[in-house]
Parts: structure tokens; C-alpha cells; sequence
């Protein structure tokens, strides 16, 4: 467990740049279908070329992590996720996520791949995502961030052609050795590439990885935010 050391007022002086706090049914990951808590965080370092949440890139309130934490109460659910725009980019989303966990809270992080996941508490499971080469951002990966990956943590490749898929098999042959392979999601581009055809390649390589469709689009194909 990663050890995180402030004093009482610190802690309530703390502020963080909120997107949105929503209540929905968890779309990603090995919790798809989940209801769930959304902290959506403002900023985001990257610019992919299929992101869905340009919305976050600013637009935000300076909220302090106590009212959060209120907020998220509000709700009356377990599960927690803190994603973005891209949450480590702001030093303090550590500290939502460790008071989150002293709580009780079962806490997801969903992060682009590009900074340093070291930085956080261990008990949070972190959906980690490797940039493929048309989101026109994967010269942006750190991928020792694939050595820093628990028992429960994921990780997700956004496939958006063949150029793409073979990326992410060479990563995932060369770099994900030690990481179940229900634990690597190729999720395709919605849009861009037929899921059937994703299905394909994988069976045909006998890739031991899960396809990985975003739930919500499917139940809600017409909403583009949240709120």
C-alpha cells in the first residue's frame, strides 16, 4: 500500500478541478455493467484523436475534496471511479483517492498511460490505457508503467484499424507477459472499426485477451455527456 502523509489542514484546504460528479451504470472495464460514481477531473495532456470527452480538456470547478467526498456519499454506492480528461495530472487526485479508500470505497483510476502511476495508492485498480497510432498520441506512453501494474489492475487498447491491432499485439506479446489476459481489454474505435472484424483478428491470432465493448454507448447510443 502506498503510504500518503498530510496533516489535518492541508487535507481541508485541498481543491481539485471537477469536470462533473454523476451516478451511472459503469460502461469500461472488468466492472462494465456496475453501478458506479464518476469524479470526472479537468485537464487532460493528451489530445487523441477519438476522444469523446473533449468537454474536460477545461471546463471545470475548483472544488475542495471534502465536498467530493460529500457529494460521492450522496449517491449510496460502493464503487467509485476517478477519470477524466486525465486525473494525475493534478497532485492532489492521490489524496481524493486515498481518503476514498480509508472510507471503505472500492476506487478505479482510469488513466491514459502517459504518466507516472507509481504515485498511487495501491489498493486502487488502475485501468491503464496504451495509446494505438491513430489516436495520433502513442509516441506518448510510458510504458514502464506496465511493470507498475497489481493483480487487479487492467489494461485497454483503443482499436481503431489493423495498424492499430498489430500495435497492440506487439505490446501486449512483448510487454504483458505477467498480466492475465481477461485483464487486457481491445476495445474498438466506436465508429471507426467493426467490432465483428476486432473479433476476427483476435480469434485468428488465438490472442489471449478480451474484447472489450463501452457498454454505455450501447444502452445510451445518443447521449454524449453524462449530464
Amino acid at each position: 500500500m502506498t503510504t500518503v502523509f498530510f496533516n489535518v489542514e492541508r487535507w481541508k484546504k485541498m481543491t481539485l478541478k471537477v469536470n462533473e460528479i454523476f451516478y451511472s451504470i459503469q460502461g469500461e472495464s472488468l466492472y462494465a455493467g456496475l453501478s458506479c460514481v464518476f469524479v470526472r477531473l479537468s485537464g487532460c495532456n493528451l489530445r487523441c484523436s477519438y476522444c469523446d470527452t473533449t468537454y474536460a480538456y477545461e471546463e471545470g470547478t475548483e472544488i475542495e475534496l471534502t465536498d467530493i467526498i460529500k457529494q460521492v456519499e450522496n449517491y449510496k454506492c460502493s464503487l467509485v471511479e476517478v477519470t477524466g480528461g486525465e486525473p494525475l495530472l493534478q497532485e492532489n487526485t492521490r489524496f481524493l483517492i486515498y481518503k476514498l479508500l480509508e472510507k471503505g470505497y472500492e476506487v478505479l483510476l482510469e488513466t491514459n498511460g502517459s504518466l507516472d502511476i507509481g504515485v498511487t495508492d495501491k489498493r486502487c485498480v488502475k485501468i491503464l490505457d496504451v495509446k494505438c497510432p491513430s489516436s495520433g498520441e502513442s509516441g506518448k506512453n510510458d510504458l514502464k508503467n506496465l511493470e507498475k501494474l497489481g493483480d487487479k489492475d487492467q489494461v485497454k487498447f483503443v482499436i481503431g484499424n489493423r495498424q492499430d491491432y498489430e500495435f497492440a499485439r506487439e505490446i501486449t506479446i512483448s510487454r504483458c507477459m505477467g498480466i492475465a489476459g481477461n485483464h487486457l481489454l481491445y476495445s474498438p474505435v466506436a465508429g471507426k472499426i467493426n467490432p465483428a472484424r476486432l473479433a476476427e483478428w483476435i480469434l485468428e491470432d488465438r490472442l489471449q485477451v478480451r474484447l472489450h465493448l463501452q457498454l454505455h454507448k450501447v444502452i445510451w447510443p445518443h447521449v454524449e455527456r453524462s449530464v
